[in-house]
């Protein structure tokens, strides 16, 4: 095991590397896919710099919810059995919790610049998720939207949705 750099640091110089010198000096579909392998290294970054693991935090959520033993696929399985079958919604006392908290810990990796990401956590009082290194959310000007509260879906138009009448 090496002390210095750390990991996440390696992954990041390549990740600024593929972006920031080898993605401008080409063009079309190789300095697209420079990009996107930029990208990737970034949340594989991001996902392994997670304290402690979003994995395991969910596993925990499940077995609880759940009051059942597995490993996360295996949970996952049985929780969309159980919302299949209409045994759990909603209602159910600690879903939306979890529900909220896995796709959270999802948009830390994936897209911790995201305003619904940020306006979701800041509402539940919580601190972005932004591991050292990640592009800062750009200031000013960013559409700030409310999110439903905890729990609460937004109807879809057509689904009990009012509708001004023209």
């Amino acid at each position: 095991m090496q002390d210095e750099p750390p990991p996440d640091e390696i992954i990041a110089a390549v990740a600024r590397f593929l972006r920031e010198v080898a993605a401008p000096a080409t063009s079309g579909h190789l300095s697209f896919n420079l990009r996107v392998c930029a990208n990737a290294l970034e949340m594989s970054r991001r996902q392994a710099s997670l304290d402690p693991p979003a994995a395991a935090a969910e596993t925990e959520r499940l077995r609880a919810l759940l009051a059942m033993d597995g490993d996360l696929a295996t949970l996952n399985a049985e929780l969309a059995r159980r919302l299949a079958a209409g045994k759990i919604d909603l209602t159910t006392p600690g879903l939306a919790e979890h529900l909220w908290a896995t796709t959270l810990a999802k948009l830390a990796v994936d897209q911790p610049t995201y305003w619904g990401y940020r306006a979701a956590v800041e509402e539940r009082g919580e601190t972005p998720s932004t591991p050292s290194g990640s592009p800062s959310p750009s200031g000013g000007g960013e559409d700030r939207r409310s999110l439903p509260p905890l729990g609460e879906v937004p109807a879809k138009p057509g689904r009990g949705a009012s509708r001004p009448q023209d």
